[in-house]
């Protein structure tokens, strides 16, 4: 990946949007994402200027209580939230490869202790903190 990895304020939606999409402009197909900050930090908001940098038209949500959601584009998106999820040990053994694979590109909040299981799907293209600074204000760090 050739996005230039560093910390970032944004002070804005906007432009924590932008920031999303300016890293999907750099992903493949294969690559996957994982983005922590505390709730409300901002997220989904940062996946959804990366899901439109990639071509996705319709509503773009948290899928905190679907687990997923995939989005039609040039190349198929993944949006996985694993707040509610304890641990991927627990789960069915296909619950990634619903959504991880060499033809999608993806992302998933709440990795937490899970970044080996996502990494045997996928990619770990980014891992993106987000921070929530009071206001509108975030520091976005992108490693």
């Amino acid at each position: 990946m050739s996005f230039v990895q560093g910390r970032y304020q944004s002070s804005s939606a906007a432009q924590t949007e932008k920031l999303g999409g300016e890293l999907a402009e750099r992903l493949a197909p294969g690559d996957v994402v994982l983005i922590e900050g505390e709730l409300g930090a901002g997220k989904t908001t940062f996946v959804r200027g990366a899901c439109r940098a990639l071509g996705v038209a319709g509503a773009i949500t948290s899928p905190t209580f679907t687990i997923g959601n995939r989005y039609r584009a040039p190349v198929a998106v993944s949006h996985l939230d694993l707040f509610r999820v304890a641990g991927l040990a627990a789960e069915e053994p296909d619950l990634l490869a619903d959504y991880l694979g060499s033809d999608t590109i993806a992302f998933v909040e709440w990795p937490k202790a899970e970044r080996e299981t996502i990494a045997a799907f996928a990619r770990v293209a980014a891992l993106v903190r987000i921070e929530h600074r009071g206001g509108d204000e975030r520091l976005v760090e992108i490693a």
